[in-house]
């Protein structure tokens, strides 16, 4: 069964578009992938089809083989755009060929471990404070973050995740330095966002009581030095885990043996290489590994090599209801999984652009057990929906 063509489509997302791969076998099955442009990586869809051309008339079911021509192809620069379209095009290959066996893609995985996937809300307040067109009700305050930890315990869930606010003329922004906004290059961190985070946590801790996880997302919004004062701030609050993003394993080893609270990192990692400094140097409590970006295939080694230094790992995901479909399947999988993330808040639009939802009771994710990853994008939805053309966090205006 040989891949007759690739193409991509595009749609509106709100504040940014949704991406995928359409790839059709010439028996005309139809595996699908969810990607991403807007995290930092414009050009994605360049690459994809740019590789696709080398992927035409290969067998679905080889795409191990077809990962592998592709990395030597683009050895010299395998990583960051080039290697999320690898990705892209192995997660269509997969779709693919467990359609074709008739099978749901876990069990070319190696089969489930578990039936449901605890899950925590992530972008809790974040969404609805950053982007309130969207995303409704707006929070202004923390009377408003508060009520939203309610919330979150009473629509059944057990975790939730929120990013850095501080308080600036009278309502709460998002601070993001690492992300821009503001431009503070230097990435310095002062009392004034000490406290407004540590009352940002507190006011969720209120409102969800305390039997509610919390994770906190610092991104890449410090350096060591910083990062080391914002785990001092918040050494009395009980804290499932805090995230952090650093380019150096031996920074954050030294981060994560002075934390109060368990660390994870790695979401911005690809491929065994350059998750293997971090293990080696202990410095990840949990490996969050981007699935979409790595393709699930290669995402299994990953996991497999966190395993082998007694580390649990958790997938990435805030993209559309597909990628929670693939991000299911390799949780379901692995051994070692601590939780996996997932975007309740969610655009008017999000339930008409795929074939089926994630299916949620009690804060956990049901296993789809349907050929392939369990859902498909609709076309005629996406056509819709155009896309904004924009690139999310690069150029999203309000």
């Amino acid at each position: 069964m040989k891949v007759r063509a690739i193409e991509t489509l595009h749609c509106d997302a709100g504040w940014r578009d949704y991406h995928f791969v359409k790839l059709t076998a010439e028996d005309g099955v139809i595996g699908w992938s969810e990607f991403d442009e807007g995290f930092g990586s414009p050009g994605v869809t360049a690459a994809i089809e740019k590789l696709s051309q080398r992927v035409l008339g290969k067998s679905v079911m080889d795409h191990e083989r077809v990962y592998a021509e592709l990395y030597a192809l683009t050895r010299p620069a395998a990583g960051g755009v080039v290697a999320e379209a690898k990705g892209a095009i192995e997660n269509a290959l997969l779709d693919a060929k467990a359609k074709a066996l008739d099978v749901p893609c876990y069990a070319l995985l190696g089969g489930k471990q578990r039936d449901r996937i605890p899950l925590y809300w992530s972008h809790c307040a974040t969404w609805r404070i950053n982007q309130p067109k969207f995303y409704q009700p707006a929070i202004t305050d923390l009377d408003g973050v508060k009520r939203m930890g309610a919330e979150v315990r009473e629509k059944g869930f057990r975790a939730l995740k929120t990013n850095i606010f501080v308080p600036e003329a009278g309502k709460l922004v998002g601070w993001r330095p690492g992300f821009a906004n503001p431009f503070f290059p230097e990435l310095n961190v002062d009392r004034a966002v000490l406290k407004g985070l540590h009352a940002h946590l507190e006011a969720f801790r209120d409102g969800a009581g305390p039997d509610i996880d919390m994770l906190l997302d610092l991104n890449f919004n410090a350096r060591t030095e910083g990062y080391l004062k914002i785990l001092r701030a918040i050494a009395d609050l009980d804290l499932f885990w805090v995230e952090i993003d650093s380019y150096s394993p031996e920074g954050l080893g030294a981060i994560r043996r002075q934390s109060p609270h368990p660390v994870s990192s790695g979401e911005t990692l690809f491929g065994i290489r350059e998750f293997l400094p971090y293990f080696r140097e202990q410095a990840m409590d949990v490996a969050i590994i981007d699935t979409v970006w790595n393709g699930v295939w290669q995402a299994m080694k990953i996991a497999a090599l966190a395993e082998a230094h007694e580390v649990n790992v958790a997938p990435h995901n805030f993209y559309g209801h597909l990628c929670s479909f693939m991000n299911a399947h390799f949780a379901a999988a692995v051994p070692n999984l601590r939780i996996m993330e997932i975007d309740i808040d969610r655009l008017a639009w999000d339930h008409e652009l795929f074939s089926r939802l994630p299916e949620i009771v009690d804060g956990q994710l049901i296993v789809s057990d349907a050929p392939g990853w369990g859902t498909e994008p609709n076309e005629e939805a996406i056509r819709a929906h155009p896309p904004r053309g924009g690139a999310g966090l690069m150029s999203y205006k309000p």
